[in-house]
């Protein structure tokens, strides 16, 4: 019985996991289908209080995502959540987080830049949907289906012990260390019309993601150490390192 709650529960988490990154890629596109996007539909508020409140959102996320995603949290935590749900129960959780963030984001319209040439416009658009692909792709490249607990509820159905973890650098990871978040920056930041609450959503994420990656590296250092220590060496944390290859 409960290896069939833990599976239903698994594919409910990816389920809503993948409903909220849909919106989160409209959201930033500023899609006008969407109630409420980065720059509409949310209610209006002093500029000083909207800052105030999307960096709280922006926070909010970050933590949530850096502490439950730290071994130490996750050895405490699986004391109360069963293991084989507790990657499911992060994924839920974070989903929860963007959609708080949706539902209290304060749009700031005022324009930073708006690109008027229709072939640049095209290019950054561009540039918007290669950035989701990057993350989307990524995610396959390192078992998209483990990182979103699929797998663990899959193994623990059938019964089956979960596989060691192994150092791999598939395609981008050649290259770059961290090609899924080099995903999200370019879609964030890939924008013809650029307003101020666009830009702030896009400079608290990156800064998310730079203390992220710290600690990121520092637990898969603990897990490959010199195998990690030297793909450090050879390939760039965000972009290709330049010059000839290691």
């Amino acid at each position: 019985m409960a290896r069939a709650f833990y599976l239903l529960f698994g594919v409910v988490a990816y389920l809503i996991f993948f409903a909220t990154f849909l919106y989160l890629v409209a959201f930033t596109g500023d899609f006008p289908q969407l109630p409420r996007t980065v720059d509409r539909g949310g209610p209006a508020a002093e500029l000083f209080v909207a800052v105030a409140i999307n960096l709280a959102l922006i926070a909010l996320f970050g933590l949530q995502h850096s502490v439950m995603a730290r071994p130490g949290f996750k050895r405490a935590w699986t004391r109360i959540v069963p293991e084989p749900i507790e990657r499911s129960v992060y994924v839920l959780f974070a989903s929860l987080m963007l959609i708080v963030l949706f539902w209290f984001w304060r749009p700031i319209p005022a324009l930073v830049w708006s690109v008027e040439n229709e072939l640049l416009a095209y290019a950054l658009w561009a540039l918007f949907g290669l950035g989701w692909a990057i993350v989307l792709i990524s995610t396959f490249l390192i078992s998209h289906f483990e990182l979103f607990g699929l797998t663990q509820i899959w193994n623990h159905a059938r019964g089956a012990a979960a596989a060691p973890p192994l150092f791999r650098t598939p395609f981008f990871y050649k290259r770059v260390r961290h090609p899924l978040y080099s995903g999200f920056i370019l879609a964030f930041f890939a924008t013809p019309v650029m307003s101020v609450g666009h830009l702030l959503l896009a400079l608290g994420m990156l800064a998310y993601i730079l203390v992220a990656i710290v600690y990121e590296e520092r637990d898969l250092i603990g897990l490959f150490g010199p195998d990690y220590e030297a793909y450090r060496t050879r390939a760039g944390m965000l972009i290709p390192k330049l010059g000839r290859k290691s």
